[in-house]
C-alpha cells in the first residue's frame, strides 16, 4: 500500500491546500528576484505571459520550497502542501511547518481517527497500533503475535480470516462484532486487507527465503486491520427491531383476540381449525374461520382471508367476521350472505379486498351448501376415501361489486369430510397454486383421524414451519357416521302432510308415536307434541303445499321443524285479546328452547323450534 498517496486523503488534506492556493492568489505577485542584467527573472523567461496567474509561482514553490523569494511584509505562504502549526505532528522543531512528503509513516497514522492495527508475517506480529485503537481496545504493544498482544482479535474470530486474507492476497470484511472494553460496549465492522511492507532484512547467509506472508520479490507482507464503529447503527436497528416485533405483537394479539376463543361445537359435526401467524420476519394478515350455529341442527362454516398485512388488514378481518356472524343469524342462503358482506366491504375499506367461503351443513338433507367470493376450493373426502374439489360455482372477492354470486352444493353424509384453508397453506413463490391444491388434496385423501389431528398432519404434509412466510388458516370438519347406541341417540323421522285439516290430528298422533318411541321423558313428550301441532296449525292456514313434519333427535337436543311452500315468513307478534289467531308462534316462542325461520332453496319456508334435554337424561348424559 502506498501510504504517501493515501495519506494526501486524509480528511481535510485536499481542503486545506485549496484554501492555501486561495490565500496565495489573494496576496498579489510576490517580488520577482532580479539577475545581474538588471532583468527579472520574469523577463528572462519568454514562456511566460504578461498578467499569468500566480499560481504557477507557488506550485513551484511548493516542488522547490527552498527556492529564494522575497517574502511579502506580512504574507508568508507556508512551503507545504498542507497547512500546519508548530505544535501539530507534522510542525517543525522550530516552529516553520514541513511539508506532508517529510511526514514520517507514524505520524500520519497517528493522525487516523478510526482504530487499525498493522500486523506482519504469517503470525501476524504487531507492527504498529494507532491511538484510536488503543482508545477504543486498551494499550497494546507491538513486537508479539497478535494471537497475544490482541485478544479482542482473537475473541472476535478474526485471525482465522487475517490468514485467509494474507493467502489470497484479497480484502475480507466482517460486520457488526459487539466488543466490550471496560464498561463500554461497541460494534465495529472490521475490514482486513493485505499490504505490502516492503523488503525484509537478509539472512546473514545472504539467501531469501520464501515463506507463507512474504513474497520472494516484494518482500514481507502484512494486514492492516480497520475498525469501523458502528454503535449507532446497530443500536437504531435494534430499536426499530424492537418496534417492529411490538407491532407485530399488537396485530398477533388483535388477529387472535378477533378470532373465535372457542369453537362452537354442533351436534352432528366434529369441528377443528387452527390459526398460524407468518415467521417473525413477516407481517400478521387477514385470515379468519367461523362456525356458527343456525339451529334445526343446521351449520354455517366460514373462512376469509383480507387481502394485505398488519394491524389494518386485521381490523378489517374482525368487521367482517362480525358482519359474518350477523347476516348467518338470517339464516339466508349462501350466495345472499354473500352478497351483503361483498356491499360491506366496499364501505369499510374500497382499497381493500377479502376472499370468502361460506357453506351450511344440513344433516337432514346430507348435502353442503355453499357460495365462494374469490376463494379457493373447498375439499370434500367421502366416506370410501374419494376427495374431490368444491370449485363451482365462485365469484370475485368481496368489495369489488357489481356481481351477482350463486349457491351451489356438494353432497356430505355420514362418514364425509371437509376442510377449508387459506393460501397460505397451498402458495408457494416458487410453484403455481394449484399445484399447491394439488398437493394439498392428495394429503388430505390420507390424513385420517379426528380433525385436531388432520389440521397437524396437513401442515406437516405442506411443509409449514414456525418461520413460514405467510399465516394461514385450516378448519376441518366431519359428519361421523354413528353406530350402536351412539345411533340410537341421532334418529330422524319426517311425515309429509296431505289434505285439509284433517292433516292437523294425524300430525299429533304421529308426534306422539315417534317421541314415545325415542323415550323422551313425558314433560318433554307433551312440549314436542304442542310444538309440531301449533306449527302445523300455522302451516295449514297460512302455507302452500308441499307441507312436511320432520322430528330430529339428537344427543343434546329434540327439533321440530315444518315446511311448506309459501315463502312467506311468520313473525312473532302480541295478539289481542279479541283476536282469534295469532297465538301460535308466541306459544311456540314460549316453550322453546329457541325457533326461527328460514326460505328453503326450492321455494318456501320452514318453521323451526328446539327443545334442549334435561339434564340427567340417558340422551343428555350421553
Amino acid at each position: 500500500m502506498n501510504f504517501t498517496r493515501w495519506s494526501a486523503r486524509l480528511p481535510g488534506t485536499q481542503r486545506r491546500t485549496a484554501a492555501l492556493r486561495a490565500a496565495r492568489r489573494s496576496a498579489g505577485p510576490a517580488p520577482s528576484a532580479t539577475s545581474a542584467d538588471g532583468r527579472s527573472r520574469e523577463e528572462g523567461r519568454p514562456d511566460k505571459e504578461a498578467g499569468a496567474p500566480d499560481v504557477a509561482r507557488a506550485d513551484s514553490a511548493d516542488q522547490d520550497p527552498d527556492a529564494g523569494r522575497a517574502p511579502k511584509a506580512g504574507r508568508e505562504v507556508p512551503a507545504a502542501r498542507a497547512e500546519t502549526t508548530p505544535d501539530a505532528p507534522g510542525g517543525g522543531r522550530d516552529g516553520v511547518p514541513r511539508s506532508l512528503d517529510t511526514l514520517s509513516l507514524h505520524e500520519l497514522l497517528g493522525q487516523v481517527p478510526a482504530p487499525f492495527v498493522v500486523v506482519r508475517g504469517p503470525e501476524h506480529r504487531v507492527a504498529y497500533v494507532n491511538d484510536a485503537y488503543a482508545a477504543a481496545f486498551g494499550v497494546r504493544s507491538c513486537g508479539g503475535p497478535a494471537r497475544e498482544d490482541l485478544p479482542e482479535l482473537v475473541e472476535l474470530g478474526l485471525l482465522p480470516l487475517m490468514d485467509q486474507v494474507l493467502r489470497s492476497a484479497k480484502p475480507r470484511t466482517v460486520k457488526a462484532r459487539r466488543t466490550e472494553h471496560g464498561d463500554r460496549v461497541g460494534y465495529y465492522t472490521f475490514t482486513c486487507t493485505p499490504i505490502d511492507l516492503g523488503p525484509r532484512a537478509q539472512p546473514p547467509d545472504g539467501r531469501r527465503r520464501a515463506a507463507r506472508g512474504r513474497d520472494s520479490r516484494n518482500g514481507e507482507r502484512g494486514v492492516l486491520v480497520f475498525a469501523a464503529e458502528v454503535t449507532d447503527q446497530v443500536e437504531s436497528a435494534e430499536r426499530l427491531r424492537a418496534s417492529e416485533a411490538r407491532q407485530r405483537a399488537a396485530a398477533v394479539t388483535l388477529q387472535r383476540s378477533l378470532l373465535p376463543q372457542e369453537l362452537e361445537q354442533p351436534d352432528d359435526l366434529r369441528v377443528a381449525a387452527t390459526y398460524q401467524p407468518g415467521g417473525e420476519d413477516a407481517a400478521v394478515g387477514g385470515d379468519w374461520y367461523d362456525v356458527i350455529t343456525l339451529g334445526a341442527g343446521r351449520t354455517a362454516l366460514v373462512i376469509g382471508d383480507v387481502m394485505g398485512r398488519g394491524v389494518r388488514a386485521a381490523a378489517v378481518m374482525g368487521q367482517l367476521r362480525t358482519a359474518v356472524r350477523a347476516y348467518a343469524r338470517l339464516d339466508l342462503p349462501p350466495h345472499e350472505v354473500l352478497q351483503l358482506l361483498d356491499g360491506l366491504a366496499a364501505e369499510i375499506d374500497s382499497s381493500q379486498i377479502a376472499t370468502c367461503v361460506y357453506a351450511v351443513h344440513d344433516p337432514s338433507e346430507g348435502r353442503l351448501s355453499y357460495a365462494s367470493a374469490g376463494h379457493l376450493p373447498i375439499l370434500v373426502r367421502e366416506a370410501d376415501g374419494t376427495v374431490h374439489r368444491a370449485e363451482e360455482p365462485t365469484g370475485p372477492p368481496l368489495g369489488t361489486g357489481g356481481w351477482l354470486h350463486t349457491s351451489g352444493s356438494v353432497p356430505f353424509g355420514e362418514g364425509g369430510t371437509a376442510v377449508l384453508y387459506t393460501d397460505g397453506l397451498v402458495e408457494r413463490r416458487d410453484a403455481d397454486i394449484d399445484e399447491g391444491v394439488a398437493a394439498l388434496e392428495r394429503a388430505f385423501a390420507g390424513a385420517t383421524g379426528q380433525p385436531e389431528i388432520i389440521c397437524d398432519r396437513l401442515q406437516r404434509a405442506m411443509g409449514i414451519t414456525a418461520d413460514h412466510d405467510d399465516d394461514l388458516a385450516i378448519l376441518v370438519f366431519q359428519h361421523p357416521a354413528r353406530t350402536g347406541g351412539d345411533a340410537e341417540l341421532f334418529r330422524n323421522a319426517a311425515l309429509e302432510l296431505l289434505g285439509g285439516t284433517e292433516a292437523a290430528p294425524r300430525a299429533r298422533a304421529f308426534a306422539s308415536g315417534v317421541l314415545t318411541s325415542w323415550r323422551f321423558p313425558r314433560e318433554l313428550h307433551d312440549l314436542g307434541v304442542l310444538a309440531a301441532s301449533e306449527l302445523v296449525a300455522n302451516s295449514l292456514q297460512h302455507g302452500t303445499p308441499p307441507m312436511r313434519l320432520r322430528l330430529r333427535r339428537t344427543d343434546r337436543r329434540l327439533i321440530v321443524e315444518v315446511t311448506d311452500g309459501d315463502d312467506h315468513l311468520p313473525r312473532r307478534r302480541r295478539a289481542e285479546p279479541a283476536d282469534e289467531s295469532g297465538r301460535g308462534i308466541a306459544i311456540v316462542a314460549t316453550i322453546a328452547s329457541s325457533w326461527g325461520t328460514r326460505r328453503t332453496p326450492g321455494g318456501g319456508k320452514a318453521v323451526w323450534c328446539e327443545f334442549a334435554l334435561p339434564t340427567g337424561s340417558p340422551a343428555a348424559e350421553r
